[in-house]
């Protein structure tokens, strides 16, 4: 893992948090995409090195809704930035770690990703993602 890429908050609306966030940040979403896969709507704001991804379900039976309705809105996610997401993957299988999907898949923001379990990471979902290139 080379830095945090994004942290992914979970939200119900974007007609809400968007602005809440441009306001927050004093930033404009730079970005706006949709996930059909993981049924969300995503938007990304960038201060400096940080980015933020906002998530909103597509469906009522989505995993962010899902999430909303179990711990309300707030952090859904920490991603980590990796140089080789499939040997990162095997390293992670090799420590341990439980993996959400066996191969990458397409995310958002012209990544892929993979996302190990939260009950064997003292309850966070964390996300691996590499740049396509």
């Amino acid at each position: 893992m080379r830095k945090i890429e994004h942290i992914g908050i979970a939200v119900k609306d974007f007609t809400v948090s968007v602005p809440l966030f441009e306001k927050m940040l004093n930033t404009v979403c730079y970005k706006n995409e949709t996930v059909a896969g993981e049924k969300v709507n995503t938007a990304f704001f960038k201060k400096g090195e940080t980015k933020i991804e906002l998530l909103e379900s597509l469906e009522p039976d989505g995993v962010i809704a899902k999430f909303i309705e179990r711990k309300g809105e707030g952090i859904h996610h920490l991603a980590f930035d990796v140089e080789d997401i499939e040997a990162e993957m095997q390293r992670m299988k090799n420590e341990g770690f439980v993996l959400l999907n066996e191969k990458p898949k397409q995310g958002a923001d012209n990544k892929l990703v993979c996302f190990l379990h939260p009950k064997g990471t003292n309850g966070v979902l964390i996300e691996l993602c590499q740049e396509i290139k």
